[in-house]
């Protein structure tokens, strides 16, 4: 069979869930992909929006669409439901919309009455179960495309995945979706900037919902960009305006009501684990969560999740404030939400997972970025050097496992975040630039492995062509094969 990318991390909904509230009735996703709240929209960048976004990093256009994603060939998608957080915008003055309505919308490209909705919002979960059903409307329902017949499909397990591949055709093609949810403050909590108003009864009440929902969760990301009640998160805003209403609970730990939900989303009764993702933590909140990991769960081996992410380059998370050697000092974002190497060595012994997250925000340090540009630009150059910013979190991550003694190939992923508020890596725009990056990455890999071979564990000297396959597709499919 082809093989395709898996990407276990993006947002094909966020644009035109958003877009729905502009419609009545709202919340409708439209079978027609001419509307603009239709999943199966699909509007790439043109000229102008490259240039726009290489300017002001702005990404106005979609990324995975579905329409995007049946062009890249796409057959297995995990995609993040997630209630957009009201603290990105300021309060109205007499009736005035603040200026950060005007910064959301040209980093995320929501409608106004979207905005105006999430700014009213008193209910989280409420959001939740909407984006949820907006996916469920479409679900099984046919497309034409490119002469081929489309449907996504929501899948409840990988056996659905293997059923799916079975009925497909030369002329019949699915997309296998597994939902995934990213913000604990999805359980409602995290409503009021400066005060606690979760209720314990509620969150309990809703973990046990979505548990029990047909198609669960493969994961839940606990934090996101505001304080929610249940872990500190790490600081993802740098535009200073909305980077204040981070401040609240930044970098600090689990909270009570925190350890609860992760017990109870990691009891495996009847089946119905649902993992935590790291990513958004803060370190403080790692530390915490890896301490559960090695006493109260020590026996049960439950894999260690990253998401979307990048390398910081650093050792330790223990001595994550302390003075420490950062290797590839020159080729990483030195940041606490980025990853330390001994975390990569958590992951890879749990049989976890590492989504590389394609912002070029996260994955690389201001002169490996400066670097990367070309100015007249050549494409297929340009791809290469984009997508050397990819292969040196692969790299990295597997100098770090295999001095440990580790199969050192394992756990590296795709986890684009696209469609997210993200600044993509320019050449690399949409799903549909997933095969420019594997074919770029295979340059890499045979460039690394001629100069770096006998340096590696015996059991870590497989071939180029098998490391991209396992970046792109392989690594993604076995965690899902064993966790779903």
């Amino acid at each position: 069979m082809e093989k395709h990318y898996v990407d276990i991390h993006c947002h094909p909904s966020l644009k035109p869930f958003s877009k729905s509230f502009k419609y009545q009735p709202i919340k409708q996703n439209a079978l027609d992909p001419n509307r603009k709240n239709s999943i199966w929209h699909y509007s790439p960048p043109n000229f102008l929006e490259k240039f726009i976004n290489r300017l002001v990093t702005l990404t106005k256009f979609t990324q995975t669409d579905l329409t995007a994603l049946a062009k890249a060939k796409t057959k297995v998608v995990v995609v993040s439901l997630y209630p957009f957080e009201k603290h990105f915008f300021g309060k109205e003055i007499m009736g005035i919309k603040g200026v950060t309505d005007v910064l959301v919308n040209f980093a995320a490209s929501i409608s106004q009455s979207r905005m105006d909705y999430i700014r009213s919002n008193k209910d989280y979960f409420v959001d939740l179960m909407d984006e949820y059903q907006y996916y469920q409307q479409l679900h099984n329902q046919v497309e034409n495309i490119d002469g081929k017949i489309y449907t996504y499909r929501l899948v409840r397990s990988f056996q659905d995945i293997k059923n799916n591949f079975a009925q497909e055709s030369d002329s019949k093609k699915i997309i296998n979706i597994i939902l995934t949810i990213e913000g604990g403050h999805s359980f409602n909590t995290g409503i009021e900037m400066n005060k606690d108003m979760a209720s314990r009864t509620e969150v309990i009440e809703n973990i046990k919902a979505i548990k029990n929902w047909e198609h669960r969760p493969l994961f839940i990301t606990l934090a996101h960009h505001f304080y929610n009640e249940l872990c500190g998160h790490a600081r993802s805003i740098s535009i200073g305006m909305l980077k204040k209403n981070q401040d609240r609970g930044l970098n600090t730990g689990l909270t009570d009501l925190g350890i609860e939900a992760i017990d109870l989303l990691l009891d495996n009764t009847e089946g119905k684990r649902i993992p935590i993702d790291v990513k958004h933590l803060s370190t403080a909140s790692r530390k915490a969560y890896y301490h559960l990991l090695d006493t109260k769960y020590a026996s049960e081996n439950i894999p260690v999740i990253a998401s979307h992410g990048a390398c910081n380059g650093k050792h330790s998370i223990v001595q994550w404030n302390k003075t420490d050697i950062i290797e590839h000092e020159d080729w990483f974002c030195d940041i606490d939400i980025n990853f330390y190497d001994e975390e990569f060595i958590r992951i890879a012994r749990s049989n976890g997972i590492f989504g590389i997250q394609l912002d070029e925000r996260r994955i690389g340090s201001s002169t490996a970025i400066s670097e990367s540009k070309i100015f007249f630009p050549n494409k297929r150059k340009q791809l290469r050097k984009k997508a050397l910013l990819v292969w040196r979190q692969v790299q990295h991550i597997a100098e770090v496992l295999d001095r440990d003694g580790l199969f050192c190939w394992g756990i590296q992923s795709i986890g684009s975040d696209f469609d997210g508020i993200v600044n993509p890596i320019n050449g690399l725009w949409t799903a549909e630039n997933m095969k420019d990056l594997a074919e770029e990455m295979l340059n890499h890999a045979q460039d690394y492995l001629s100069k770096n071979l006998i340096v590696l564990n015996d059991f870590n000297r497989i071939d180029a062509a098998e490391i991209v396959e396992r970046v792109m597709h392989g690594n993604a499919m076995e965690f899902i094969e064993r966790n779903y």
